[in-house]
């Protein structure tokens, strides 16, 4: 995506939860992640999870990654790693078929007495044709895609981030005009139909401070596509804004859209965002570390939870070195759990 700057889970209480890019990663998480920081970084303190809600999934890139470098004998490494794997983290949902991956998250939380966080990212003419291109090939194909999505998470608790960069490449004028009627519909049908699952938290993305900076320009796209039936809005996603910014930006966003709440990516924030030109640093900036641990309590009345919803260690793209969107990249996974933020 022209991600952001402009810029791809249980408990049965979610109802207390309240829970409530730009660009994200394919098949896992849209495509962000960053380069590996240099060698000889030093390792942050450990990172102390808050009590989460949420679904830690075991078989992980991340988790298999430390396995891996156990195995080797890469012992520090792997425990870098785990600052990433013992983490939750969302689910993204690859191809045409969404059910596999999301009958995985939602059986894997039961399991554990967690809740599932999911992303639907699969709208048509996504990421306007750049690294995250593609997306559903017609409006009805999307409509049974959602149906899919919906249905396959039946009466569990999940936590549903809908279509990241959606609405600000509308904003922005990157979605061209002729599809933003149809976009708006699609949307405000995903929300009504995934609100019919009675256990699901839905969040309609609405970028990054650092991408659309006047946050009442957002307030009527969201309004078209349905925000009224929604719990909340998305911020943040795959990008790299500070906790402070974004809820500064959150608050005064929920102020023009009938108070509804928000939930913030905060997984590769914790240095904030790359220094210079906001079209450059989006994709696969270096030096960037974790960010605020995934929790649901997080002491503001509008911020429903803390994620991480762009899964550290995917790829933004094939900048800087890396992979195509959404695939791991264990060197700059590294380098994130290296520069973590000290909690």
């Amino acid at each position: 995506m022209y991600r952001l700057l402009r810029t791809f889970t249980a408990l049965t209480a979610l109802t207390a939860l309240g829970l409530t890019a730009g660009c994200s990663s394919e098949s896992g998480t849209k495509g962000k992640e960053g380069t590996a920081t240099e060698a000889g970084a030093s390792p942050a303190a450990t990172q102390k999870a808050p009590q989460s809600a949420f679904w830690v999934d075991p078989q992980s890139a991340a988790a298999r990654q430390v396995r891996q470098w156990e195995q080797e004998g890469r012992t520090e490494d792997a425990a870098a790693l785990k600052r990433i794997s013992e983490q939750p983290m969302a689910v993204w949902p690859a191809g045409d078929d969404p059910a596999p991956d999301i009958k995985a998250a939602v059986d894997g939380a039961a399991q554990a007495d967690r809740t599932a966080v999911l992303v639907a990212y699969n709208i048509p003419h996504r990421d306007c044709g750049q690294h995250s291109a593609g997306g559903a090939q017609s409006s009805d194909f999307y409509r049974q895609w959602i149906d899919t999505f919906a249905g396959t998470i039946g009466d569990r608790p999940a936590v549903v981030i809908l279509e990241p960069d959606a609405i600000p490449h509308i904003v922005d004028g990157c979605t061209p005009a002729e599809y933003h009627a149809d976009r708006y519909q699609l949307l405000s049908e995903a929300i009504q139909r995934l609100k019919r699952q009675p256990r699901v938290k839905v969040y309609l993305d609405a970028g990054n401070p650092g991408w659309i900076s006047e946050a009442d320009k957002l307030a009527e796209p969201l309004r078209q596509a349905g925000i009224a039936q929604a719990d909340g809005f998305s911020l943040n996603v795959s990008n790299f804004q500070d906790d402070e910014t974004i809820k500064a930006y959150g608050r005064s966003l929920s102020g023009t859209v009938g108070g509804k709440h928000f939930v913030m990516d905060t997984s590769r924030n914790g240095k904030g965002p790359l220094a210079g030109d906001r079209e450059d640093a989006w994709c696969n900036p270096p030096g960037r570390g974790l960010g605020t641990p995934p929790t649901d309590k997080t002491g503001d009345a509008l911020l429903d939870a803390v994620l991480w919803i762009k899964r550290p260690g995917d790829s933004d793209g094939p900048c800087r070195g890396g992979p195509a969107a959404g695939q791991w990249w264990p060197d700059y996974a590294l380098g994130l759990a290296r520069n973590a933020k000290a909690t």
